[in-house]
């Protein structure tokens, strides 16, 4: 009997010797693979460049020249032949994904081409300052002779029909002078703040506080609980603000002042601006009234009657000093002004703003947050080059060229 029970226990192991060689198989199939990829070739890294800027596959002409690059060790000129490939898809899908979200409170991707996203996508494109987007007086449009409605103050079809038409973003939008486009004072331009997109999105009715928080998300990388400070002057705080909420003086002491003693002051700014209609936000237009501070500053105020009463648009930024002056705000600005367009010089200047620019880039294109020590101080080299003359193009480049595998 017990041979037929050796029989079974040899015929029983059979099956994981087998299962034993087809795992160490793979195993090494797959370090092979992991090797292959790891010592990969300037054709392959060219492709991984290109996939990651463009999204499609090269043509050979393309492909070659980029290789040619790559083995005349310029990684760098080989990622910007894949942005400039003429069927525009950097453009026309990898950048225009990239900036609709901050266009939108829900920052989706799926929202429609606007002029806020326009006007990002061809200040990258002609290499326009981007240090300037958010004061500059600048608005990006369709070329003449596609078919387009005209620009419109109080709708966005002209951009849905470049969307619609498919229109080749790399050569279908041409640069304009914003305030003659929209009516907008020069002085009272800023950038892509003063964009249709910017004020249906962030103008519309609450407080214009909301134009501060997502300009700080979308351009400072950081949001307003990550900036509080407890430690600034309250004199600016508006009348809308409790200072006991639910009858406890603590909350608005150790909460509320943290955020709005910064915010207030700098929020002002947009005091002149607002986005009106009649019943439909999507007819509606921003409207700029010099000297006349809008009425959304003056809503709940009777909340704390003795609170700040706005009367100008003159901006303070009170976080030069204290924790968050570790933005690095530029030491040649006065930190304060009139309007949205100083204070969008302010925040541009900052370094907080280049490094939220390259780190923003860095995770677009090599599909994961700076992880290492080697990640950061590519970031920091990157940022370094990026303030000499504020090319978010470059910046994409030489992203891709760090993240093209070795």
């Amino acid at each position: 009997m017990k041979a037929p029970t050796l029989l079974s226990s040899t015929h029983g192991a059979r099956p994981k010797g087998r299962s034993l060689l087809a795992t160490v198989a793979t195993v090494l199939a797959l370090a092979s693979l992991a090797s292959a990829t790891a010592q990969a070739g300037s054709r392959e890294q060219a492709m991984r460049i290109h996939d990651r800027l463009n999204g499609t596959p090269p043509t050979q002409v393309v492909l070659d020249a980029m290789q040619a690059d790559i083995d005349a060790n310029n990684p760098t000129g080989a990622a910007l032949l894949a942005i400039n490939d003429p069927n525009g898809m950097f453009y026309s899908v990898v950048l225009k994904n990239f900036v609709t979200p901050w266009t939108n409170v829900p920052q989706t991707v799926f929202a429609p081409l606007n002029d806020y996203t326009a006007t990002v996508i061809g200040m990258v494109r002609d290499e326009v300052p981007f240090n300037t987007v958010l004061s500059a007086d600048i608005i990006y449009i369709g070329q003449s002779g596609l078919g387009l409605p005209a620009y419109s103050k109080t709708d966005n079809s002209h951009y849905a029909q470049m969307e619609t038409q498919g229109v080749n973003l790399l050569t279908g939008l041409t640069s304009q002078v914003q305030s003659q486009v929209t009516g907008l004072p020069a002085a009272a331009t800023a950038g892509v703040l003063t964009t249709r997109a910017a004020a249906q999105a962030f103008f519309d009715v609450g407080t214009n506080r909301r134009m501060f928080r997502f300009t700080m998300i979308n351009h400072m990388c950081t949001d307003l609980a990550a900036v509080m400070d407890n430690s600034r002057p309250t004199d600016r705080v508006r009348q809308d603000v409790s200072r006991s909420p639910g009858g406890d003086s603590r909350v608005y002491l150790n909460n509320c002042l943290g955020c709005h003693s910064g915010l207030d002051p700098m929020a002002q700014a947009f005091a002149y601006y607002d986005f009106t209609y009649a019943s439909d936000p999507s007819t509606g237009q921003i409207v700029y009234t010099p000297g006349t501070v809008v009425g959304k500053y003056f809503h709940n105020n009777t909340t704390f009657p003795a609170g700040f009463i706005t009367p100008d648009d003159k901006w303070d930024n009170r976080w030069r000093t204290g924790p968050n002056a570790l933005m690095g705000w530029d030491p040649t600005l006065s930190g304060s002004g009139n309007g949205a367009k100083t204070l969008g010089q302010e925040f541009g200047a900052s370094d907080q703003f280049a490094q939220c620019q390259v780190t923003k880039v860095f995770q677009a294109v090599c599909l994961r947050a700076p992880s290492d020590a080697a990640d950061r101080a590519q970031v920091s080299t990157i940022k370094s080059d990026f303030k000499q003359g504020y090319s978010l193009k470059k910046v994409f480049a030489e992203t891709a060229a760090y993240c093209m595998g070795n």
